[in-house]
Protein backbone atom coordinates (compact mmCIF):
# COMPACT_ATOMS: atom_id res chain seq x y z
CA UNK A 1 0.00 0.00 0.00
CA UNK A 2 1.01 3.92 -1.01
CA UNK A 3 -0.79 6.68 1.21
CA UNK A 4 -2.30 9.18 -0.71
CA UNK A 5 -0.65 12.28 -0.44
CA UNK A 6 -3.04 15.28 1.24
CA UNK A 7 -1.84 18.01 -0.64
CA UNK A 8 -2.16 21.14 1.66
CA UNK A 9 -1.78 23.51 -1.28
CA UNK A 10 -4.40 22.44 -3.22
CA UNK A 11 -6.60 22.17 -0.39
CA UNK A 12 -6.13 25.68 0.90
CA UNK A 13 -6.68 27.11 -3.04
CA UNK A 14 -10.08 25.53 -2.75
CA UNK A 15 -10.75 27.02 0.69
CA UNK A 16 -9.74 30.42 -0.28
CA UNK A 17 -11.84 30.41 -3.14
CA UNK A 18 -15.17 29.63 -0.86
CA UNK A 19 -13.89 32.38 1.55
CA UNK A 20 -13.60 35.01 -1.82
CA UNK A 21 -17.20 34.38 -2.30
CA UNK A 22 -17.88 34.84 1.41
CA UNK A 23 -16.32 37.88 1.38
CA UNK A 24 -18.16 39.09 -1.43
CA UNK A 25 -21.75 38.26 -0.39
CA UNK A 26 -20.70 39.83 3.09
CA UNK A 27 -19.87 43.27 1.19
CA UNK A 28 -22.91 42.90 -0.50
CA UNK A 29 -24.62 42.38 2.56
CA UNK A 30 -23.28 44.64 5.32
CA UNK A 31 -20.59 46.96 3.37
CA UNK A 32 -18.13 46.02 5.55
CA UNK A 33 -14.79 44.05 4.60
CA UNK A 34 -12.88 41.81 7.33
CA UNK A 35 -10.13 43.51 9.03
CA UNK A 36 -7.60 42.03 10.76
CA UNK A 37 -5.17 43.63 12.75
CA UNK A 38 -1.47 41.75 13.47
CA UNK A 39 0.89 41.95 16.19
CA UNK A 40 4.44 41.60 15.97
CA UNK A 41 6.62 42.77 18.94
CA UNK A 42 10.76 42.56 18.09
CA UNK A 43 12.43 41.50 15.25
CA UNK A 44 12.33 37.50 15.35
CA UNK A 45 12.50 36.76 11.37
CA UNK A 46 10.18 33.32 11.06
CA UNK A 47 7.34 36.09 13.06
CA UNK A 48 7.65 38.49 10.46
CA UNK A 49 7.97 36.39 7.74
CA UNK A 50 4.75 34.37 8.81
CA UNK A 51 3.06 37.94 9.18
CA UNK A 52 3.59 38.65 5.76
CA UNK A 53 2.32 35.01 4.43
CA UNK A 54 -0.75 36.10 6.46
CA UNK A 55 -1.02 39.05 4.72
CA UNK A 56 -0.67 37.65 1.32
CA UNK A 57 -3.45 35.23 2.14
CA UNK A 58 -5.46 37.84 3.49
CA UNK A 59 -5.46 40.12 0.57
CA UNK A 60 -5.68 37.37 -1.72
CA UNK A 61 -9.36 36.44 0.03
CA UNK A 62 -10.02 39.78 -0.11
CA UNK A 63 -9.61 41.09 3.87
CA UNK A 64 -8.04 44.05 4.77
CA UNK A 65 -4.91 43.57 6.64
CA UNK A 66 -2.78 45.49 9.22
CA UNK A 67 0.32 44.58 10.44
CA UNK A 68 1.19 46.36 13.68
CA UNK A 69 5.22 46.02 14.45
CA UNK A 70 6.37 46.54 18.19
CA UNK A 71 10.01 47.39 19.22
CA UNK A 72 11.72 44.64 21.27
CA UNK A 73 11.69 46.76 24.65
CA UNK A 74 8.17 47.31 24.50
CA UNK A 75 6.45 47.07 27.92
CA UNK A 76 3.60 44.60 28.23
CA UNK A 77 1.52 47.43 29.85
CA UNK A 78 2.06 49.28 26.38
CA UNK A 79 1.20 46.15 24.00
CA UNK A 80 -2.56 45.03 26.22
CA UNK A 81 -2.99 48.80 25.89
CA UNK A 82 -2.47 48.63 22.18
CA UNK A 83 -5.04 45.29 22.31
CA UNK A 84 -7.44 47.31 24.51
CA UNK A 85 -7.66 50.02 21.90
CA UNK A 86 -8.58 47.47 18.78
CA UNK A 87 -10.97 45.54 20.96
CA UNK A 88 -12.18 49.26 21.25
CA UNK A 89 -12.44 49.97 17.30
CA UNK A 90 -15.93 48.88 15.66
CA UNK A 91 -13.89 48.94 12.31
CA UNK A 92 -11.10 46.02 13.38
CA UNK A 93 -13.02 42.82 13.57
CA UNK A 94 -9.88 40.65 14.32
CA UNK A 95 -6.53 40.93 16.53
CA UNK A 96 -3.85 38.14 16.03
CA UNK A 97 -0.30 38.03 18.50
CA UNK A 98 2.26 36.79 16.72
CA UNK A 99 4.78 34.46 18.26
CA UNK A 100 7.68 34.34 20.00
CA UNK A 101 7.23 37.28 21.91
CA UNK A 102 10.52 38.29 24.46
CA UNK A 103 10.46 36.20 27.15
CA UNK A 104 9.09 38.93 29.58
CA UNK A 105 6.60 39.28 28.21
CA UNK A 106 3.47 36.74 29.10
CA UNK A 107 1.91 35.70 25.63
CA UNK A 108 -1.06 34.02 27.76
CA UNK A 109 -1.85 37.40 29.25
CA UNK A 110 -2.16 39.32 25.47
CA UNK A 111 -4.09 36.90 23.94
CA UNK A 112 -6.66 36.94 26.96
CA UNK A 113 -6.63 40.28 26.56
CA UNK A 114 -8.11 39.94 23.16
CA UNK A 115 -11.92 40.26 23.52
CA UNK A 116 -13.49 37.02 22.64
CA UNK A 117 -15.23 37.64 19.25
CA UNK A 118 -11.98 39.08 18.24
CA UNK A 119 -9.89 36.21 18.88
CA UNK A 120 -9.01 34.85 15.13
CA UNK A 121 -6.98 32.22 16.92
CA UNK A 122 -9.25 30.69 18.86
CA UNK A 123 -7.23 30.69 21.99
CA UNK A 124 -8.97 33.15 24.55
CA UNK A 125 -10.19 30.99 27.88
CA UNK A 126 -13.99 32.28 26.80
CA UNK A 127 -13.31 30.05 22.99
CA UNK A 128 -11.76 27.28 24.23
CA UNK A 129 -14.59 27.14 26.76
CA UNK A 130 -16.70 27.45 23.78
CA UNK A 131 -15.16 24.45 21.71
CA UNK A 132 -15.30 22.42 24.88
CA UNK A 133 -19.00 23.45 25.83
CA UNK A 134 -19.98 22.58 21.58
CA UNK A 135 -20.27 26.29 21.17
CA UNK A 136 -19.89 28.21 18.49
CA UNK A 137 -16.54 30.44 18.56
CA UNK A 138 -13.44 30.64 17.00
CA UNK A 139 -11.75 27.28 16.89
CA UNK A 140 -7.93 27.41 17.07
CA UNK A 141 -6.49 27.52 13.17
CA UNK A 142 -3.96 24.58 13.13
CA UNK A 143 -6.66 22.07 14.75
CA UNK A 144 -9.14 23.06 12.37
CA UNK A 145 -6.88 22.57 9.73
CA UNK A 146 -5.81 19.10 10.81
CA UNK A 147 -9.42 18.48 10.75
CA UNK A 148 -10.00 20.00 6.91
CA UNK A 149 -7.26 17.43 5.96
CA UNK A 150 -9.18 14.34 8.13
CA UNK A 151 -12.78 15.18 6.63
CA UNK A 152 -11.27 15.48 2.95
CA UNK A 153 -10.30 12.24 3.45
CA UNK A 154 -13.09 10.41 5.58
CA UNK A 155 -15.83 12.45 5.51
CA UNK A 156 -17.59 10.24 8.19
CA UNK A 157 -15.91 9.67 11.57
CA UNK A 158 -18.26 8.17 13.19
CA UNK A 159 -17.06 5.28 15.31
CA UNK A 160 -13.63 5.52 14.24
CA UNK A 161 -11.27 5.45 16.36
CA UNK A 162 -8.62 8.49 16.90
CA UNK A 163 -5.29 8.59 18.08
CA UNK A 164 -4.52 12.67 18.82
CA UNK A 165 -0.49 12.54 19.69
CA UNK A 166 -0.10 15.54 21.89
CA UNK A 167 -2.22 17.58 24.57
CA UNK A 168 -1.39 21.15 23.93
CA UNK A 169 -4.04 24.19 24.31
CA UNK A 170 -3.17 24.96 20.37
CA UNK A 171 -3.43 21.77 18.83
CA UNK A 172 -4.05 18.20 20.77
CA UNK A 173 -6.68 19.18 23.20
CA UNK A 174 -8.71 21.49 20.17
CA UNK A 175 -8.25 18.58 18.10
CA UNK A 176 -9.49 16.03 20.32
CA UNK A 177 -12.59 18.30 20.77
CA UNK A 178 -13.44 18.36 17.00
CA UNK A 179 -12.65 14.93 16.89
CA UNK A 180 -15.38 14.09 19.49
CA UNK A 181 -17.93 16.43 17.89
CA UNK A 182 -17.45 14.45 14.78
CA UNK A 183 -18.63 11.19 16.94
CA UNK A 184 -14.75 9.75 16.67
CA UNK A 185 -13.55 7.85 19.96
CA UNK A 186 -10.61 9.67 20.62
CA UNK A 187 -7.60 8.93 22.75
CA UNK A 188 -4.96 11.35 23.80
CA UNK A 189 -1.76 10.47 24.00
CA UNK A 190 1.42 12.19 26.01
CA UNK A 191 4.70 11.56 27.18
CA UNK A 192 3.30 9.66 30.06
CA UNK A 193 1.16 7.32 28.24
CA UNK A 194 2.22 3.45 28.50
CA UNK A 195 2.04 1.42 25.20
CA UNK A 196 2.22 4.62 23.00
CA UNK A 197 2.60 2.33 19.73
CA UNK A 198 -0.02 0.17 20.99
CA UNK A 199 -2.36 2.99 20.74
CA UNK A 200 -1.40 4.44 17.37
CA UNK A 201 -1.88 0.61 16.04
CA UNK A 202 -5.61 0.66 16.74
CA UNK A 203 -6.16 4.21 15.18
CA UNK A 204 -8.24 5.14 11.64
CA UNK A 205 -7.21 8.38 12.25
CA UNK A 206 -3.45 9.73 13.97
CA UNK A 207 -2.88 13.44 14.57
CA UNK A 208 1.16 13.80 15.25
CA UNK A 209 1.93 17.35 17.51
CA UNK A 210 4.65 16.29 19.47
CA UNK A 211 7.47 18.05 18.32
CA UNK A 212 10.08 15.74 17.91
CA UNK A 213 11.33 15.10 14.57
CA UNK A 214 9.97 11.79 13.04
CA UNK A 215 8.32 10.33 16.41
CA UNK A 216 5.83 8.33 14.62
CA UNK A 217 7.27 4.81 13.16
CA UNK A 218 6.04 3.14 10.30
CA UNK A 219 5.29 0.22 12.04
CA UNK A 220 3.23 2.34 14.02
CA UNK A 221 0.26 2.93 11.83
CA UNK A 222 -3.06 0.99 10.90
CA UNK A 223 -2.90 -0.12 7.25
CA UNK A 224 -5.24 2.41 5.78
CA UNK A 225 -5.35 4.86 8.42
CA UNK A 226 -5.33 8.67 8.01
CA UNK A 227 -2.12 10.10 9.06
CA UNK A 228 -2.30 13.67 9.80
CA UNK A 229 1.33 15.30 10.77
CA UNK A 230 1.51 18.79 12.70
CA UNK A 231 5.20 19.23 13.45
CA UNK A 232 7.55 21.31 12.27
CA UNK A 233 11.33 20.44 13.23
CA UNK A 234 14.55 21.32 12.23
CA UNK A 235 16.29 18.42 10.58
CA UNK A 236 19.84 19.76 9.59
CA UNK A 237 18.31 23.34 7.73
CA UNK A 238 15.51 21.41 6.30
CA UNK A 239 11.64 21.38 8.05
CA UNK A 240 10.67 17.79 8.67
CA UNK A 241 7.88 16.68 10.72
CA UNK A 242 6.72 14.15 13.28
CA UNK A 243 5.99 11.61 11.45
CA UNK A 244 8.65 9.22 9.52
CA UNK A 245 6.97 9.80 6.41
CA UNK A 246 9.17 7.15 4.03
CA UNK A 247 8.00 4.37 6.37
CA UNK A 248 4.59 5.83 7.33
CA UNK A 249 3.21 6.65 4.11
CA UNK A 250 3.43 2.77 3.26
CA UNK A 251 1.42 1.68 5.65
CA UNK A 252 -1.44 4.75 5.53
CA UNK A 253 -4.38 5.37 3.42
CA UNK A 254 -3.80 9.28 3.77
CA UNK A 255 -0.52 10.97 5.06
CA UNK A 256 -0.01 14.99 5.05
CA UNK A 257 3.55 16.08 4.33
CA UNK A 258 5.66 18.28 5.75
CA UNK A 259 6.22 21.24 4.53
CA UNK A 260 3.19 21.60 2.08
CA UNK A 261 0.39 19.86 4.62
CA UNK A 262 -1.64 21.10 7.20
CA UNK A 263 0.69 24.62 6.96
CA UNK A 264 -0.99 26.12 3.77
CA UNK A 265 -4.51 25.35 5.29
CA UNK A 266 -3.63 26.72 8.99
CA UNK A 267 -3.15 30.32 7.70
CA UNK A 268 -6.66 30.30 5.51
CA UNK A 269 -8.46 28.86 9.07
CA UNK A 270 -7.02 31.80 10.32
CA UNK A 271 -8.79 33.90 7.97
CA UNK A 272 -11.81 31.91 7.81
CA UNK A 273 -12.01 32.87 11.55
CA UNK A 274 -12.08 36.29 10.73
CA UNK A 275 -14.94 36.43 8.29
CA UNK A 276 -16.43 34.41 11.16
CA UNK A 277 -15.31 37.46 13.68
CA UNK A 278 -16.78 39.81 11.04
CA UNK A 279 -20.31 37.66 10.78
CA UNK A 280 -20.53 37.64 14.85
CA UNK A 281 -19.85 41.41 15.31
CA UNK A 282 -22.49 42.37 13.02
CA UNK A 283 -25.30 39.51 14.34
CA UNK A 284 -25.09 37.16 11.49
CA UNK A 285 -25.88 33.63 11.19
CA UNK A 286 -22.21 32.00 11.87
Amino acid sequence: MSAQILDGKALAAKLKEELKAEVVALKRHSGKHPRLVSIVIGDDAASQSYALSQQRTAEGIGIHYELQKLSADVLQADVLELIRELNGYPEVHGVIINKPVPKRIDFKVLVDAITPDKDVEGLTLVNLGRLLLGRPGMVPCTAAAAMAHIKAAMPDLKGRQAVVLGRSEIVGKPAALLLLKENATVTVCHSQTVDLPGHVRAADVVIAAVGRKHFVQGDWIKPGAVVIDVGINDDNGKITGDVDFEACSKKAGYITPVPGGVGPVTSVMLMGNAIQALKRQLGLPQ
